[in-house]
């Protein structure tokens, strides 16, 4: 990847650094105690050593006394009758006590003891004993504590622990400005223009997103062109479009051309428990980029805080999130007119996003992003490759031609996959068959080592027989390229069809020929073996779903008409306050699916039967060889390949 070399502009450079801070000095922003970052293994080990410390001052300062445990007789007494007891103190049966000299016993020797006194001990002749040799009775219960030992035992560990979050509390409020602390502070990445690499030559297939974004980088660069012809760059670009398109890589490359410092986030980052936390996340991220500014601010899945406001519930979580975005509302419209910040939002969902958001002021521009078409998916693999070394015989633009659908996501897994196989194999550069095999494992799965009997090989067999035999026979019909009957993903068999050029528009005949391919497997088993399987599941469910959309969605339908019963998701309704289809009209609904399908049906079983010693020939092959290709797959069926459009 070549990096183009700029000059340092003065407008967008860094402030230097500073020496007392090191390298993390803001302009304009004020100095702030370094914080101490919040880790739970960090915190016990503070509590584990003021504990220890806690421990440590008792035992320097308030020790506890050494005593021997000696038994009642005959040490005790004989003790008392040679003067050598000073004092004693008794709770209940236990006696401790002081001696005048140490005395051993047992190995131990300490002149502070303790001992049982027997219930059965005649306690007059001991009180006796004790006033005839003076021996101190005390009257407060015995202990080995002081009152300073006992304060310490008591309060000590509790004080301290008090102590430390006091001390992390006043931390956090001094460094975040609130009682939220760390909770409160950002989380977004910032990625100075100096380790920004990525430009606009990283990204391809989407050169309209791209035209629509230069003039927020000429913005960001030249920012006096416009402001002295009263011009105001537009405060907000939402970037929409399917997963998979580009919009971070696109936000990354505006950036990288700009020269400006870039926040990085994503929208469900700011969401937490504690109610008002994504708010102050909020203002501590626009507070950043407005002293970093000319900068840009992406906050990525938009959606997740971004959804329109005044539905149902309006505690707990979803409170949180409806103060989170209006934080963000407020953010955007409060920038002033010379701030330099511009906002980027991401999401594959701009139809649920809140009005507030794509008024004028906000995100006012969107851009869509849509998956590329076969030129555009050429100069993705055209980027993609550029550090990859290819064979003579690998072709790209016939490799585009062949991945319909596939956004750039898709097809930088497809180089990274082909490359993986190459190192496998040991090739030394990357070879077509290394893509052939990746793009095979991508879009059919990967092969499962499964060992299937011959009935249900030669059920199988027939199965993707039906389905390659009504394509290649079916007009308007995508052309077959791969039949297979190993186990992928899934799937017990499969076979590929793709078209030959980009669709963009499908007529009502092409959806019919799509449902009929569908049908073939199932008939096929039908026509050969006399019953059904469950091997048509998935088939089921594309015949279920294209038929569906042709009468609620398309208007393809006589008795239905040109009216939508259904959303584009296929079960959200039309638009807010719209009213829901009657059942009348539902059962009418099912009845046209019905008709439709039977009708295809009743076509594929009439086209499987003429052609029946064509579906054999090719059933064969496949027991024999397992997989056939694009033109083995024509050949063995004996049925001429159409050429492709113009």
């Amino acid at each position: 990847m070549a990096d183009q070399a700029r000059s340092p502009d003065p407008r967008t450079a860094p402030p230097p650094p500073d020496p007392k801070r090191g390298n993390l000095r803001v302009s304009g922003a004020p100095s702030k105690p370094p914080m101490i970052p919040w880790n739970t293994r960090r915190f016990l080990m503070i509590l584990l050593v003021l504990f220890l410390l806690n421990w440590a001052i008792v035992a320097i300062f308030a020790p506890p006394k050494e005593r021997i445990r000696v038994p009642y007789t005959p040490t005790f007494l004989q003790e008392v009758r040679d003067g050598n007891v000073k004092e004693i103190s008794s709770t209940g049966e236990s006696v401790k006590g002081e001696f005048d000299e140490k005395v051993k016993y047992e190995d131990n020797e300490a002149k502070n003891f303790e001992t049982e006194v027997p219930t059965f001990a005649n306690r007059r002749q001991l009180s006796q004993l004790l006033q005839e040799h003076d021996v101190v009775v005390n009257a407060r219960p015995p202990g080995d504590r002081s009152l300073v030992e006992t304060l310490l035992f008591s309060f000590g560990p509790t004080i301290l622990l008090v102590g430390l979050f006091v001390f992390l509390a006043r931390r956090a409020a001094s460094g975040a400005g609130g009682m939220l602390g760390q909770f409160g502070r950002s989380r977004a990445r910032r990625v100075e223009p100096s380790t920004q690499t990525v430009t606009f030559e990283d990204v391809a297939g989407i050169e309209e997103a791209e035209q629509e974004l230069a003039e927020v980088v000429d913005f960001l660069r030249n920012p006096e062109r416009y402001r002295k012809l009263g011009a105001r760059i537009p405060r907000g670009v939402l970037l929409s479009g399917p997963p998979g398109t580009g919009k971070t890589l696109l936000a990354r490359a505006v950036a990288g051309e700009a020269g400006a410092p870039f926040f990085s986030s994503s929208a469900s980052e700011f969401i937490e428990a504690i109610v008002g936390v994504g708010a102050s996340r909020v203002r501590d991220l626009f507070q950043q980029a407005k002293e970093a500014a000319p900068a840009i601010v992406f906050i990525d899945e938009l959606d997740a805080i971004g959804r329109a406001r005044g539905g149902g519930n309006t505690f707990g979580g979803h409170d949180e999130r409806e103060q989170t975005l209006n934080q963000i509302l407020t953010e955007m419209d409060g920038f002033e007119s010379g701030a330099g910040v511009i906002v980027l939002g991401a999401t594959n969902r701009p139809d649920v996003l809140d009005p507030a958001l794509l008024r004028p002021g906000r995100f006012d521009r969107r851009v869509a992003l849509q998956p590329p078409d076969s030129k555009g998916r050429e100069m993705i693999l055209r980027v993609h490759t550029r550090c990859v070394p290819l064979d003579a015989d690998v072709d790209l633009e016939q490799l585009a031609q062949t991945t319909p659908g596939m956004v750039g996501a898709d097809l930088a897994n497809l180089v990274n996959e082909a490359a993986l196989l190459a190192a496998r194999r040991g090739h030394q550069r990357v070879q077509r068959a290394d893509f052939t095999d990746a793009l095979e494992k991508i879009v059919l799965g990967a092969e499962r080592k499964v060992v299937l009997n011959e009935d249900d090989r030669r059920r199988i067999a027939y199965h993707e027989g039906g389905h390659a035999v009504v394509g290649m026979l079916t007009p308007l019909a995508d052309p077959v390229r791969k039949v297979s009957i190993i186990p992928r993903g899934q799937s017990l068999g499969v076979t590929l069809s793709t078209p030959d050029d980009d669709r963009f528009n499908l007529s009502r005949d092409e959806l019919r020929a799509k449902i009929r391919v569908s049908l073939g497997g199932r008939v096929a088993e039908e026509i050969v073996f006399g019953d059904i399987t469950t091997g048509a599941e998935s088939d089921i469910q594309q015949v279920t779903r294209i038929a569906r959309a042709m009468v609620q969605r398309w208007g393809m339908s006589e008795k239905i008409g040109f009216i939508t019963v259904t959303g584009q998701d296929g079960q959200s309704p039309l638009l807010p306050g719209a009213e829901p289809a009657s059942d009348a009209t539902q059962e009418l609904v099912d009845s046209e699916v019905r008709r439709i399908v039977d009708q295809e049906q009743e076509a594929t079983r009439a086209l499987l039967s003429e052609n029946r010693d064509r579906l054999d020939t090719l059933a064969e092959a496949l027991l024999e060889r397992e997989t056939l290709d694009e033109a083995d797959a024509y050949l063995v069926a004996g049925i001429d390949r159409a050429p492709a459009p113009a």
